[in-house]
């Protein structure tokens, strides 16, 4: 999976003084308790969130650690670049995802 502008689902964050977006939003909406872990597609009315399936359970947390890992997993950047923005105890959720790590 890749960042992908074009389908509802991504939004740029931009901070003051960046040229190019390097903080992404990314709407998802997540169905636990799956056999297995994967995209699904558009989900929602409208096809603004993408479905998510996730082998975990909502409990404690595990469904969105899960999540999480895998997100870092698909798109290649550490999973300190990744995190849960709203959403944590809700199906319907918002991730945050820097591609560019920077340097002190």
């Amino acid at each position: 999976m890749e960042i992908d502008p074009a389908q509802p689902w991504w939004r740029a964050e931009r901070r003051a003084g960046e040229e190019s977006p390097t903080t992404w939003l990314l709407a998802v909406r997540v169905q636990p308790g799956a056999s297995r872990t994967g995209a699904v597609g558009p989900a929602g009315v409208d096809g603004a969130e993408l479905k998510v399936r996730l082998a975990s359970p909502p409990v404690d947390g595990r469904a969105n650690d899960e999540l999480v890992r895998w997100l870092a997993k698909e798109l290649g950047v550490p999973r300190s670049a990744v995190s849960l923005v709203r959403g944590q105890a809700s199906r319907s959720k918002v991730v945050r995802v820097e591609t560019l790590q920077r340097r002190m």
